[in-house]
C-alpha cells in the first residue's frame, strides 16, 4: 500500500509538468532555459522552496537539530533576509540585464573569461558537492523510510548505491528532457505537499510524546530539553553567536541571490513584479522552515533519547515512528519530490551553464539554439553520471552531512559573491581583479580548510569556517578596489535596459521586506 501510493503520487506529479511544460520545452533556448521567462510569483515561490527544502535539508538540519538543538534555525531563518536583499537590489539588475544566467552578467561587466571561469566554478560545485549530497541524503531518506535492505536482501551499502542510481536516473530524465517549465511546475505542486507531509511530522511527533495532545507534547519537549531551545550557539557549537554578523549572511547571500541553480527561478519571472513577489512569499515561508527542518530533530532526540549512532537517520526513523502506515507512502512520494526538485534543479542550471556559457560561448559560437540546447542535454548526462558515482562516497563525512555541505562550499560561493557584488557597486574595477580575486578565493580558502586547519593549527584552535569566509570576502574586496584604484577600466561599466522583461518593481516591496525582517529578529529575541 506505502509502494502504491508512492508510486502514484509521483506519476501524476510527472505527467502534469510534463503536459504544462511541452508547449515551452524545446523551441527555443530560452523556452527551455528559463521556461519562456513566463514563470508567476506563486510558481517561482514554490520552486524556489522546494529546490532548497530537499533532503540535504530536511535530514541534514535535522540531524544537526538532533546534536545542537534549534541553534541550527540559522540557516532557515536568516535566509529570508537574503531574500528580501536579492528582491531588492539583485533581482531588478539581472532582470534588466536580460540574463540567463549568472555568468552572463560577468562577461558584460568583466570579460569573456571571467565568466567561463566562474561558470566552471559553479559546475565543479554541483559535481563534487551538490548533486552528490542532494543524492545521497535523499537515497539515505529513501533507504530508510522503506527499508530497502531488507527489501531487496542486500547490504546497507548496495541499498545505498542502488536508491542513489534509481533516484539519479529518474531526476536525470525529468531535468535533462524536461527543460526548466517542466522543473518548476513540479516543484509547485510538490512544495505544497511537502509543507503539508512536512508539517505533517513533527504534529505526530509532538502527540507521540504528550500522549495523544500537541499542547502536552510541547509543553514535554520544552521541560525535558531546554538546552535544546537556546537560539545562540556557544563558541563551540556548528554556529557561534558571532558567525551570524560574519560568513553566515554572506553564504546566505551568496545562496539566495547568486547561486545559478535558485536564481535560475526568478530569471525565468515574466516581469519583474512577479519575480519579487516570488522571492518574498518563499521567504516568508522560509521563516516557517524550522517547524520542518529543525523541530523533528529535537522530537527524534527525545523520542529515541539521544540514541541514534548516524544522526543523519533522525528525520527518516522519527518518520516511520509516528507517521501512521497509510500516510508514509504519500509522504515518501512528496520526500521524493524533493529530492528530485534540487537534484533537478542543480542538473538542469549546470546544463544552462554549459549550454550558454561555454558550449556556445567557446566551441561553437554560432550553434543554433537547438544545438546549445542539445550539447547542454549530452553534458548534463555527463554529470548526472558522475554524481552519481560520487554520491555513496559522502557516507563518511566527518561532520556530518550539513556541516560537510556548508564548509565544502565555500571554496566556490564567497569567490563568485565577491565578483558580483563589487561589479554592481561599482564601474571602473577591471577585469584581471575578478580573475585574481577569483583565484585567491578559491586558493586561500582551501589552503585555509584543508591544509591548515587539520594538520597546523588543528580544527579545535581553528577560526570557524564562517569567520574565514568572511575573512577572505573582505580581503578580496580590498584586493580588487585596490586594483581598480591604481588600474582602473578605461571607461566605465554603464548596464543596458534590454527591455526582455517589464522591470517595474511591486509596489509593496519596501513594506513587506521590512516586516519579513523584523518577523526575524522578533524570533531571535524570544529564543534567545
Amino acid at each position: 500500500m506505502q509502494i502504491l501510493s508512492f508510486l502514484g503520487f509521483t506519476l501524476l506529479v510527472a505527467l502534469i509538468s510534463y503536459l504544462k511544460s511541452r508547449k515551452t520545452n524545446e523551441k527555443t533556448s530560452d523556452g527551455y532555459f528559463l521556461g519562456g521567462r513566463s514563470l508567476t510569483g506563486v510558481v517561482i515561490a514554490g520552486s524556489l522552496l522546494l529546490t532548497n527544502l530537499s533532503t540535504e535539508q530536511i535530514v541534514g538540519l535535522n540531524g544537526a537539530a538532533f546534536k545542537e538543538g534549534i541553534l541550527v534555525m540559522a540557516w532557515e531563518t536568516l535566509a529570508a533576509i537574503a531574500m528580501v536583499i536579492t528582491a531588492v537590489f539583485l533581482l531588478p539588475r539581472y532582470l534588466k540585464g536580460g540574463i540567463t544566467t549568472v555568468p552572463q552578467f560577468l562577461e558584460r561587466r568583466y570579460d569573456k573569461m571571467t565568466k567561463t571561469i566562474t561558470s566552471t566554478l559553479f559546475l565543479s560545485g554541483y559535481v563534487i558537492v551538490l548533486l552528490p549530497i542532494v543524492l545521497y541524503s535523499g537515497a539515505l531518506a529513501i533507504s530508510t523510510m522503506f527499508n530497502v535492505p531488507k527489501l531487496l536482501g542486500v547490504s546497507g551499502t548496495t541499498a545505498l548505491w542502488i536508491t542513489v542510481w534509481g533516484i539519479g536516473i529518474i531526476g536525470s530524465l525529468y531535468a535533462i528532457f524536461g527543460g526548466l517549465k517542466a522543473v518548476a511546475v513540479s516543484d509547485t505542486i510538490n512544495a505544497i505537499g511537502l509543507l503539508i507531509g512536512g508539517l505533517l511530522i513533527p504534529i505526530f511527533g509532538l502527540l507521540a510524546i504528550g500522549n495523544g495532545s500537541i499542547s502536552e507534547g510541547i509543553t514535554t519537549l520544552f521541560q525535558s530539553n531546554p538546552y535544546k531551545f537556546k537560539a545562540l550557539g556557544g563558541p563551540k557549537s556548528s554556529i557561534p553567536i558571532g558567525t551570524i554578523f560574519t560568513g553566515m549572511m554572506l553564504v546566505q547571500l551568496f545562496y539566495w541571490g547568486t547561486n545559478q541553480a535558485i536564481i535560475q527561478r526568478a530569471l525565468g519571472a515574466k516581469n519583474l513584479k512577479e519575480g519579487q513577489k516570488g522571492l518574498l512569499l518563499a521567504s516568508f515561508i522560509k521563516i516557517l522552515g524550522p517547524l520542518i527542518v529543525v523541530l523533528p530533530g529535537i522530537i527524534a532526540y527525545h523520542l529515541f533519547e539521544g540514541s541514534i549512532e548516524n544522526p543523519d537517520e533522525a528525520y527518516p526513523m522519527l518518520v516511520t515512528k509516528v507517521l501512521p502506515a497509510s500516510l508514509v507512502g504519500f509522504f515518501a512520494a512528496v520526500l521524493f519530490g524533493a529530492i528530485l526538485s534540487s537534484f533537478n534543479s542543480a542538473l538542469n542550471s549546470s546544463v544552462t551553464l554549459f549550454g550558454i556559457d561555454i558550449y556556445k560561448s567557446h566551441f561553437k559560437p554560432n550553434a543554433s539554439e537547438r544545438e546549445v540546447v542539445k550539447a547542454g542535454k549530452s553534458f548534463g548526462i555527463l554529470l548526472a553520471i558522475l554524481s552519481m558515482c560520487i554520491a555513496p562516497l559522502i557516507a563518511n563525512a566527518p561532520d556530518g552531512l550539513f556541516g560537510y555541505l556548508q564548509e565544502v562550499n565555500g571554496c566556490y560561493s564567497i569567490p563568485i559573491l565577491t565578483i558580483i557584488v563589487v561589479g554592481y557597486l561599482t564601474k571602473y574595477v577591471p577585469a584581471i581583479a575578478a580573475k585574481i580575486a577569483i583565484i585567491s578565493g578559491v586558493v586561500l580558502y582551501s589552503i585555509s580548510q584543508f591544509i591548515l586547519k587539520p594538520f597546523v593549527v588543528g580544527a579545535d584552535s581553528y577560526p570557524h569556517f564562517l569567520h574565514v569566509m568572511a575573512i577572505l570576502f573582505v580581503l578580496n574586496v580590498l584586493i580588487m578596489l585596490l586594483i581598480g584604484k591604481f588600474n582602473p577600466r578605461p571607461e566605465a561599466y554603464v548596464q543596458q535596459y534590454t527591455k526582455q522583461v517589464d522591470i517595474t518593481p511591486w509596489k509593496y516591496l519596501n513594506h513587506v521586506g521590512i516586516a519579513i525582517c523584523i518577523i526575524v529578529l522578533v524570533i531571535y529575541i524570544y529564543f534567545a
